[in-house]
């Protein structure tokens, strides 16, 4: 079998696992993937009730600069959560068919962006209700998103390495992603701060994403050339740390599951 074949075979494999992916996260659900939607909606309408007046003066359309981070955070929380335990899930899988480990965690990323499509339709709702003007800016968005994607990837491969080895590491990145979510500036804006904290949130990788993404899609601006280095930096960084990790151990994540 060619590369061709190969690639193509597997890109059919990641379809299939992240239809079953889906099906099975939304099994007893009687709206199914329609919560992809209704989640980052109840949530905008939630905060917008609760923020909106505080930061009215700084923020303007407030429930969509809180909904721009929102379905980016939800992403990379979403795929990072769902990979971190994908080996371990996919035991019998891993045993039984020779598929490449990699493509289990690449199926859950992608099953990340499968449920951000269908957020985007309803942010795209929102964009036309609070009467956003769009510009030539928000081009940039789809490639913001695959920085986020590629960041996402390779935390994916550290966090599902590591949980192989060290199952309590679940419990340990909850806790991480309520501190990393309080740093990345999703329904506050950051320029009310100052000092160490500030320097630490534009530092933050997501924070890096949400930021760029809310100034093409809502301020009509690109972001500078040193946005678009730190993003590639963080994504293409991490991506690789977190393949080399998984490749060298690897042959010891089959001999632990």
């Amino acid at each position: 079998m060619d590369e061709t074949q190969k690639r193509r075979q597997y890109a059919f494999v990641i379809k299939q696992l992240t239809a079953r992916e889906i099906k099975r996260k939304y099994a007893r659900s009687y709206l199914g993937i329609v919560w992809s939607v209704l989640n980052p909606l109840l949530s905008m309408a939630v905060l917008s009730l609760i923020f909106s007046q505080l930061f009215r003066r700084s923020i303007e359309n407030y429930p969509i600069y809180y909904l721009t981070g929102y379905i980016l955070w939800q992403t990379f929380t979403g795929a990072t959560n769902a990979a971190m335990t994908t080996l371990a899930d996919n035991k019998q899988l891993l045993i039984k068919v020779k598929f490449p480990m990699d493509l289990f965690i690449l199926t859950r990323v992608y099953t990340a962006l499968v449920n951000l499509a269908y957020s985007l339709a309803a942010y795209a709702v929102m964009l036309l209700v609070f009467q956003v003007r769009l510009h030539a800016t928000v081009l940039a968005a789809p490639v913001i998103i695959l920085f986020l994607l590629l960041f996402s990837l390779g935390i994916s491969y550290i966090l599902a390495t590591a949980y192989v080895f060290f199952g309590d590491v679940k419990h340990l990145y909850s806790v991480v992603l309520a501190l990393w979510m309080y740093c990345s500036a999703i329904f506050y804006p950051v320029e009310q701060l100052q000092g160490f904290i500030r320097t630490v949130i534009e530092l933050n990788p997501i924070y890096a994403y949400i930021h760029c993404m809310r100034n093409a899609v809502m301020y009509a601006q690109l972001p500078t050339g040193a946005q678009w280095l730190q993003m590639a930096l963080w994504s293409l960084g991490v991506l690789l740390i977190g393949y080399l990790v998984f490749q060298k151990h690897k042959n010891t994540i089959m001999q632990r599951i």
